[in-house]
């Protein structure tokens, strides 16, 4: 029982910060524009290691350690709504 008390005391301090982020509404363009460029579509830390073209190892997506990947990427996905929804802009170049 003593392992789990650290998980569930670090989701309790994170909890504010998830609500906040869940919160967040986009009604600015400026705002949708600069969340799209600054949050990543794909993990940037997932790689796969080669040598002379042969693969050694794949290095997997660390993302998903963060304890705030769900909602960020959440939020990404409601400025990418917002532009093309609202806005009517094409989002390919975010993607």
């Amino acid at each position: 029982m003593t392992t789990l008390m650290p998980i569930r005391l670090h989701n309790n301090l994170l909890h504010p910060v998830r609500e906040w982020l869940e919160g967040i509404e986009i009604h600015n363009r400026k705002l949708a524009h600069f969340l799209c460029k600054a949050i990543p579509a794909q993990c940037p830390f997932e790689r796969d290691i080669q040598l002379f073209g042969r693969k050694l190892f794949h290095i997997p997506p660390m993302c998903k350690l963060n304890p705030l990947y769900e909602q960020v990427v959440s939020l990404r996905f409601r400025a990418l709504c917002f532009l093309a929804d609202q806005c009517g802009e094409d989002v390919t170049v975010y993607c």
